[in-house]
């Protein structure tokens, strides 16, 4: 079922580990479209955008207290307690992370700082359609207010009978978001980015989204409004060897097909065996599956790759760098300490890529399209900025008046240099 490939030559891995892109033109001029309207128009375009694209628009985008009070009661108990055990989990994993003010007196007399700030205000845009992600919006709102972002906007999309979903709701009251809007797709993020009647402006913004959400963030990003990171579809790479078991494996594989026909699931393993046998069992679990055909389609994108050896595997996963990388292999740490391109690892067989999407505490929202190797997942620091502080003082200034002063007549930038001559003489 999963094209399988035996121990492939250097020179094949770059196709190997190339992902799916499709041409987004016709995307990019739709999107580039929308958010043309909303920045002209506002809230006049948000609605007819919605009538257009939905065939329907709800009476009011802000989501009042009584709807939230409604999500709150319909919500079960269970899924209440699931979702306070992940936020606790995922809040003490992100509250470790703040960062401490650095000061450094470089020289005497010159004293310098760098201090973490919170984004003012920021915004979030969390997905409806058929499987509407509240967790995601607790692995962003969490860390915002730990952060201390004083504003947090979210949008995202309702049904044509004017309702978002109970879940979505819930868990943006329990992480304490200050205003939800009933706005999806490319013109949710134009909204937020330009600010409408209804919708504040924001200074960034994050979320998944398909391709138009993407490509709107992409556009917004170039124009002044910071993004949390470039993004495609999900992906996720195995590493095993005859530790592991091929039923996780497959499972592993099977959770990550069945976000969408366009995601990607890769196998890396040392031998033909490991591979038939997650192969099989694949197709076995894939039967079982209500959302089969969705990720029959993602199967379609996905690959087996034999390896001869540790090393080969290894290498091949830092070409790779997955959004989600799994090592199901003996010493796994020994493993683990040698990848260098990935957005978040799971060590061993008792840890699925599900219980990151959800609630060990790591952050699910990750770098794809191979950037694992240079951007990193949100954290707290995602939603604080740095900023640096100098101060001089006279004896300080006159220490380094001729290095600053030599260095920019080199660059013929006599402004510069008048600027310290001026405060010396």
């Amino acid at each position: 079922m999963i094209n399988i490939y035996d121990t492939p030559a250097r020179s094949e891995w770059a196709a190997l580990t190339r992902r799916q892109l499709p041409d987004d033109s016709v995307v990019e001029q739709r999107v580039a479209a929308i958010l043309e309207r909303v920045r002209k128009d506002g809230d006049a375009a948000l609605k007819a955008i919605a009538t257009e694209i939905e065939g329907s628009c709800p009476e009011t985008f802000l989501v009042s207290p009584s709807e939230m009070d409604a999500a709150e009661a319909a919500v079960p108990a269970g899924l209440k307690e699931a979702i306070s055990r992940a936020a606790a989990n995922i809040r003490a994993f992100h509250a470790a992370q703040t960062a401490e003010t650095v000061k450094v007196e470089t020289m005497p007399g010159v004293r310098c700082e760098r201090r973490s700030l919170p984004i003012a205000r920021v915004g979030l845009y969390i997905p409806g359609g058929s499987a509407p992600l509240f967790s995601t919006l607790l692995m962003l709102a969490i860390p915002a207010k730990i952060a201390g972002c004083r504003e947090i906007v979210l949008c995202t999309p309702c049904g044509r009978d004017g309702k978002v979903a109970d879940a979505v709701l819930y868990a943006a009251r329990f992480c304490g978001v200050d205003k939800i809007f009933k706005i999806g797709g490319a013109q949710a993020v134009a909204a937020m980015a330009y600010g409408t009647e209804s919708v504040p402006k924001v200074l960034k913004i994050f979320g998944p989204g398909n391709r138009y959400v993407t490509k709107a963030k992409q556009l917004v990003s170039a124009a002044g409004t910071a993004i949390d990171m470039p993004a495609g579809p999900s992906e996720v790479m195995v590493m095993a060897d005859s530790t592991a078991n091929p039923a996780y494996v497959a499972a592993d594989l099977l959770s990550q097909c069945e976000h969408g026909p366009d995601s990607q699931a890769l196998l890396v393993c040392d031998s033909m065996e490991i591979a038939k046998a997650v192969d099989a069992e694949t197709e076995r679990q894939l039967a079982l599956l209500p959302r089969a055909s969705i990720a029959e389609k993602s199967l379609a994108n996905s690959r087996v790759i034999v390896l001869d050896g540790r090393e080969a595997m290894i290498e091949f996963a830092n070409c790779y760098a997955a959004e989600h990388l799994i090592i199901s292999m003996d010493d796994p740490w020994a493993v683990a300490d040698r990848i260098e391109a990935a957005g978040s690892v799971f060590i061993g067989n008792h840890s699925p890529e599900s219980a990151g999407d959800y609630a060990s505490g790591t952050n699910h929202t990750l770098p794809t399209m191979g950037l694992a190797g240079a951007f990193s997942g949100i954290g707290t620091d995602s939603f604080r900025h740095q900023v640096t502080y100098q101060e001089l003082s006279r004896e300080g200034l006159s220490s380094l008046a001729e290095t600053i002063i030599t260095m920019a007549d080199a660059e013929g930038l006599d402004a510069h240099a008048a600027a310290v001559k001026v405060r010396t003489r």
